[in-house]
């Protein structure tokens, strides 16, 4: 059984709503979310999280999403889209080059 209490979705004053959600994913998206908030935080000139970088990544999408001309569908989205192909590595490995990208030390040691 789930032992949050948390309510899975509640109005914001702005008029936005806000959802939590648990979302597993592979340590190459993690890396990359990384970069986008470092991207962003740049361009903002502030610290910007990860659920930041979600959040502005969901809405460029919706936004060009809804750029389309009439009757033309947005590519599906898989989840391999995002990430280019990789060799197999085990996970240990896997987290300590995303966190190497993360931190911006990748290929220095």
């Amino acid at each position: 059984m789930n032992d949050r209490v948390t309510p899975p979705m509640h109005a914001l004053p702005d008029g936005e709503a806000e959802l939590t959600l648990v979302v597993k994913l592979p340590w190459e998206d993690v890396a990359r979310l990384g970069q986008e908030a470092g991207r962003l935080a740049a361009q903002w000139r502030r610290p910007v999280t990860l659920e930041e970088a979600v959040s502005h990544r969901l809405r460029s999408s919706r936004v060009a999403a809804h750029a389309k001309p009439a009757g033309e569908q947005p590519p599906a989205v898989t989840s391999s889209a995002s990430v280019s192909s990789l060799p197999s590595r085990p996970p240990a490995e896997q987290a300590r080059q995303a966190i190497d990208r993360i931190n911006g030390t990748a290929g220095t040691a």
